[in-house]
């Protein structure tokens, strides 16, 4: 997506203009845009079971893959290492779930670690739980530009040749609608060898755009923006960070391992965010069966342990 932003408590000047002139339109048409055609999977016309597996599957390989292993655990704190190939493949699976580029994504988290619930913390509850919910995506902040951030917090991910080309608009937005038509078309196609109408083609391949695409990408950024608000206000502690990171059992687990923030917060280099046995971590599942697989290496283990 486009710009994000930081509090807006930590942006005095652009505070003082006029409410209209702070939203970023831009942001607020799209996230709009992917809530309203979500909102079809409610009518039966555009449902089918195969939309909803699609759906469910997509939330972990988008979601997770892409977000939690790619995006997080990998590009921003560098918890293990991968062949190029897979790091770059996870990462054009990350863009299809709509947060932003690689190197957006990565600076916004970083400077979150290096100001966790202070002023300048992009998306903290300190300014209100809707503001770190999806607030901070919606208007503008020039410290936040991102060339202004990512000098500081993402040098190492704009060496990259793919990841500077993935932070054109025109190459960003190609892939996602790239994904749109991927979705509908094989929907289409499948319902048309399996001797479907054209209509039924029709109707089959928008449900799996419907559900597959729009449906999964809004669970997917509630899931996300949950990380943001909930873990940073209701939860359990099992170490005494300086922020107010939590860890929140059902995002724990809705995220498959990202709510199990305080963990993180105090241990941010682990690839494993669930210290206790019953702190389920799917997402550290699955790089360990990467390592498996000689898929991954380096994998970086808890420093800590809680009690």
């Amino acid at each position: 997506m486009s710009d994000q932003i930081a509090a807006s408590s930590a942006t005095p000047a652009i505070a003082r203009r006029p409410l209209l002139a702070r939203i970023d339109w831009l942001n607020l048409s799209g996230l709009a845009f992917y809530h309203v055609v979500a909102l079809y999977a409610l009518l039966p016309w555009f449902f089918s079971w195969t939309g909803v597996v699609l759906c469910i599957a997509g939330i972990y390989v988008f979601g997770t893959l892409g977000i939690n292993l790619c995006y997080h655990r990998l590009l921003t704190h560098r918890g293990f290492t991968c062949p190029k190939w897979l790091e770059h493949g996870l990462a054009i699976i990350a863009v299809c779930a709509f947060q932003d580029t690689p190197a957006r994504w990565v600076a916004v988290h970083r400077r979150h670690h290096e100001h966790a619930d202070e002023e300048p913390d992009p998306h903290s509850p300190i300014v209100t739980f809707l503001w770190a919910h999806v607030g901070w995506l919606l208007v503008k902040s020039p410290d936040m530009e991102r060339m202004q951030i990512y000098g500081r917090y993402a040098k190492d991910i704009v060496r990259d040749p793919l990841y500077r080309k993935l932070d054109k608009p025109h190459v960003y937005l190609g892939i996602i609608i790239a994904s749109w038509a991927a979705f509908f078309g094989s929907g289409v196609a499948a319902s048309l060898i399996t001797g479907g109408t054209t209509d039924e083609a029709i109707q089959f391949g928008l449900s799996l755009l419907v559900w597959g695409v729009f449906a999964r990408t809004v669970i997917t950024w509630h899931i996300t923006w949950s990380v943001n608000s909930v873990t940073h206000v209701w939860g359990y502690r099992n170490y005494d960070t300086t922020d107010d990171s939590t860890n929140n059992v059902i995002v724990g687990l809705l995220s498959n391992g990202e709510g199990w923030h305080n963990n993180h917060h105090a241990d941010p280099r682990s690839a494993r965010h669930g210290h206790h046995w019953w702190e389920f971590d799917v997402t550290y599942l699955t790089i360990r069966l990467l390592g498996v697989l000689g898929l991954a290496s380096k994998i970086a283990e808890p420093r800590k342990r809680a009690d």
